[in-house]
């Protein structure tokens, strides 16, 4: 089974963690953490502020880039970062408004010439960061966006999908490496719970072994998106346990078909924290003792 990537607040570190535990306590067994990642005392990251901008790490993905496996990390006060793994050498970075709320960088992707993209939710604003430059890459481009949360780089149909508070876009990336520009192709609403709401999109991720779907989370529901149809679907396995409200992550195995989310869960420092790693197919949990876990993720580099 594929160990399991957490953005962990609560000690604001990224976690890779042992799959064959039910019970992770890193304090009383410290075996259970496979890698860890936080940029503060870093410094490969010093002029990233990490000690203002590392402030609820809200995203980690693993990719495979070029030979290297880099994990994408970002957190709300302003972090980006591409992380190569395992020795945490510094990709690419920035930190967009560190302990300003204005941006709220809320998780990233790498294109195949390297350039990254950043989802900004109070920003309300997609920005294509031209990282193949360098570590410390600071050109973009940008597009507007109502409250981007989700960011998916399609390999076959070699477009961005985006999604905001009530839409899922498709941009074409144009111009060169050195110079990116967005170009908005389509964009398709996602489903309200009620007429006159917002649909509150927050993940998107693709659903591993079938290219032509996408997972997607809204506060109120899960979701798979078929690419071909352009449709919204709930017609996947276990819809019954996975779909439920205020999901922050959503993603499957497609060794094992088990499937990961994570939901807030009352009584902890803040009200989008949870100490459990919800699995589907079969149903069953993980628990971090003392955790303030946002999202989690199987560790599968794609």
């Amino acid at each position: 089974m594929a160990s399991v990537m957490v953005t962990e607040q609560a000690s604001r570190r990224i976690l890779v963690l042992d799959p064959g535990k039910g019970v992770w306590d890193p304090a009383a067994d410290p075996g259970v953490v496979r890698w860890a990642f936080s940029p503060l005392g870093d410094r490969r990251y010093a002029d990233l502020e990490p000690e203002s901008s590392w402030v609820y790490p809200s995203e980690a993905k693993v990719r495979r880039h070029r030979g290297r496996i880099l994990v994408l990390t970002t957190a709300s006060f302003g972090f980006v970062g591409v992380v190569e793994w395992p020795g945490g050498r510094r990709y690419w970075g920035t930190a967009i408004g560190p302990g300003d709320d204005l941006f709220n960088p809320h998780t990233a992707e790498i294109l195949p010439d390297g350039n990254v993209a950043v989802a900004c939710s109070t920003g309300a604003r997609v920005r294509l960061y031209a990282a193949s430059l360098g570590p410390r890459a600071t050109r973009y481009a940008e597009a507007g966006l109502k409250g981007a949360h989700g960011l998916h780089w399609d390999r076959r149909r070699r477009v961005l999908w985006a999604m905001g508070d009530d839409e899922l876009v498709a941009y074409e990336v144009t111009g060169s490496a050195a110079r990116p520009a967005l170009t908005r192709l389509f964009a398709d609403p996602l489903p309200v719970a009620a007429p006159g709401k917002s649909a509150g999109g927050h993940d998107l991720f693709p659903v591993a072994g079938r290219p032509g779907r996408m997972w997607v989370s809204t506060s109120a529901a899960v979701f798979q998106y078929d690419k071909a149809r352009r449709v919204f679907v709930q017609d996947f396995a276990g819809v019954e346990e996975i779909s439920r409200k205020g999901v922050k992550c959503v993603g499957d195995d497609p060794r094992t078909g088990r499937v990961v989310t994570t939901v807030p869960e009352p009584g902890l420092g803040e009200t989008w924290w949870t100490t459990t790693v919800s699995l589907h197919r079969p149903p069953g949990a993980y628990k971090l003792v003392g955790g303030g876990i946002y999202k989690a993720r199987w560790w599968l580099p794609v």
